[in-house]
């Protein structure tokens, strides 16, 4: 890996640049366009007129829940239990629709003032009686074993009634009945992310309606985003980075649609890009047999930067398809810790919508790893005109013409 330096991908972010709220109509976000080189500004509004009939744009529909819960103890003190991830059961659906009794790995704030026992939350919308009991300390997080006394009532219901929508930290506001609704895209299905898409917030069903009936494909990634996304780089370069590990879901009739295109494959996010990317080097995995049988896929760190990209973009496809085939079913469930930094090589997008990252964040990194060093000159645009940022913020569309393609 390369030293790179986090002081290198810096910025100054005042505080009255991040966007507390979004706007009131979605679509009217600024959309910056950075197309060979050069740079301008629209309405987000006018996104359908910058893509054509060959492109096809992919987006993350995971949903975030209400993952933030405060428990209250006899003394007073506060208890804030984050869930991260599903441990028993380990199957996100089946953990949300869990009757009776699930554990989840957690970051628990306060923690030292739970020594032990059990916090306990009464929901009197649902009449019962919510219970958490710390199982385990893990590496990452706490393992706590949640149970409730109302078996016909699933574990998404409660944490929907006694939960809170886990807005960024660096908003510094607490949570209100607006980011309820606001923290989420429109086409959000599965339940699972406790951080939102963000790139998605801009997109709303008349826009999402005029771009298919432009003739542009849209398609759909899962990938739950974990509170990882907010992880600060606290390491001098990026190799001394850990980077956190992220569930994704692909269908096979995304693989054989991207297979397909001869047009731009748009990712709408960084989540979806980094879904996409890892899909690519998996398939490089089951070529090269370096997928054990009976485990799940699963791509480290800097794996991609090691390994040979020594099939094109279809034939690794195919290689998934066959996997789906062998293991009869339709859908990867797979796990990426893909850390994309300058010198990656991109396999599969050509186009990234995003919104504007922290200073310092591996994010800023992905963005750098895209667009080259015209990440500077993007940033400043933005900053000389206005620009909203973070994750209410406004937005971004980054060609990549005249560089490395797919195939």
């Amino acid at each position: 890996m390369p030293q790179i330096r986090i002081a290198d991908y810096d910025y100054p972010l005042e505080q009255s640049r991040i966007a507390q709220y979004p706007l009131p109509n979605r679509d009217m976000s600024k959309l910056l366009v950075y197309q060979n080189g050069k740079i301008s500004h629209c309405p987000f509004s006018h996104l359908p007129s910058l893509l054509n009939s060959k492109d096809l744009l992919i987006v993350n529909n995971s949903k975030v829940v209400k993952a933030r819960m405060i428990f209250k103890k006899a003394t007073g003190a506060s208890i804030e239990v984050l869930i991260i991830e599903p441990i028993t059961p380990s199957d996100y659906a089946l953990a949300f629709a869990s009757h009776g009794s699930c554990v989840w790995k957690c970051i628990v704030g306060n923690l030292k003032r739970w020594k032990g026992g059990e916090l306990t939350m009464s929901i009197e919308s649902l009449n019962l009686q919510l219970k958490a009991i710390k199982k385990e300390e893990l590496s990452d997080g706490i393992a706590v074993e949640f149970s409730w006394d109302n078996s016909s009532i699933s574990f998404a219901e409660v944490i929907d009634k006694s939960g809170h929508v886990p807005i960024p930290p660096y908003l510094n506001r607490a949570s209100d009945e607006s980011d309820s609704h606001n923290y989420q895209t429109v086409y959000s299905l599965p339940e699972g992310s406790v951080a939102a898409p963000t790139a998605g917030f801009h997109f709303t069903r008349e826009l999402l309606n005029q771009i298919t009936n432009n003739g542009i494909g849209i398609e759909q990634i899962t990938l739950h985003v974990g509170a990882g996304t907010f992880k600060p780089v606290k390491a001098e370069t990026i190799s001394e980075h850990e980077m956190h590990t992220e569930h994704f879901y692909v269908s096979r009739e995304l693989l054989q649609r991207i297979k397909g295109y001869q047009g731009n494959i748009i990712a709408v996010g960084t989540t979806t890009l980094r879904t996409l990317e890892s899909l690519y080097w998996l398939g490089v995995k089951l070529y090269l047999g370096y997928l054990p049988e009976g485990a799940m896929p699963s791509l480290g760190q800097w794996e991609a930067y090691g390994l040979p990209d020594a099939i094109p973009l279809g034939q690794s496809l195919e290689m998934l398809e066959q996997w789906l085939t062998e293991h009869s079913t339709s859908t990867i469930e797979a796990i990426t810790q893909l850390c994309i930094v300058p010198g990656y090589r991109f396999k599969t997008v050509d186009t990234l919508i995003t919104n504007y990252h922290q200073p310092r964040s591996t994010l800023l990194l992905l963005v750098a790893a895209f667009i080259g060093n015209d990440w500077k000159k993007v940033y400043d645009y933005a900053m000389r005109h206005d620009f909203r940022f973070l994750s209410y913020g406004d937005s971004s569309i980054l060609f990549r013409e005249g560089l490395d393609k797919r195939y």
